[in-house]
């Protein structure tokens, strides 16, 4: 499997989960009126946390994706993915309406992205709907989700094995957000080496030590 972050919150999954059938995930692809350069992207499938113009630019993304914009239970190409409800804010949707939680299953590796998540804390029918997972991806610019003390909250519930932080102030993007390196801070580290991609098996996720690891754009 290959993780490649292309800014904000838009990654780009390339999993093999059966032999000779290689599959294109893109999630949470961005408007260019957000001030980053939009990538030319190609999916099989294609998930949207959000309808904000940072989130569901669908038409950048060729390739006739299966498009997923909400909760429910999907299994396409071999890969299953689950959509859980969720809140943009912690008023119960009232100031940024609704977010979709995603949960991706393939080559026996287990993801979850966040979206704009902003509740204080998952609901324990969100944590039962989302189970272990190795791979988290979670906003940590604050602002329009959820704070530092929420992130670190919630990274406790879930107990991800790698967490791959999103959603925080880049060169060029035009939404306030708050850097990288606070949140690094929070864990007491200096910095980390931005990796060009993830390529990653099963028998790579830390089974001791939970890791941080930080992509490139």
């Amino acid at each position: 499997m290959k993780i490649v972050w292309h800014g904000h919150s838009l990654f780009q999954i390339t999993t093999n989960p059966e032999k000779n059938n290689q599959v294109q995930i893109v999630i949470d692809p961005f408007d260019k009126s957000i001030g980053l350069r939009v990538p030319k992207l190609e999916a099989d499938i294609l998930l949207v946390t959000h309808q904000h113009h940072d989130h569901n630019n669908i038409k950048a993304v060729s390739g006739n994706p299966f498009l997923i914009e909400g909760p429910g239970e999907y299994e396409v190409k071999g890969v299953f993915i689950r959509g859980i409800l969720s809140f943009h804010d912690d008023s119960r949707g009232k100031e940024r309406g609704m977010n979709t939680i995603y949960v991706m299953e393939s080559e026996d590796i287990k993801l979850c992205h966040l979206g704009d998540f902003g509740q204080k804390e998952l609901t324990d029918e969100q944590m039962e709907k989302i189970g272990e997972i190795d791979i988290l991806m979670i906003p940590v610019g604050g602002n329009y989700t959820i704070s530092l003390k929420e992130v670190a909250k919630i990274m406790s519930q879930l107990e991800p094995k790698i967490t791959i932080p999103m959603h925080y102030a880049i060169p060029k993007l035009k939404i306030k957000l708050n850097p990288l390196n606070r949140f690094l801070k929070m864990f007491g580290i200096k910095s980390l080496t931005p990796l060009n991609k993830l390529s990653i098996k099963k028998k790579d996720i830390p089974v001791d030590e939970a890791k941080i690891i930080v992509l490139k754009k």
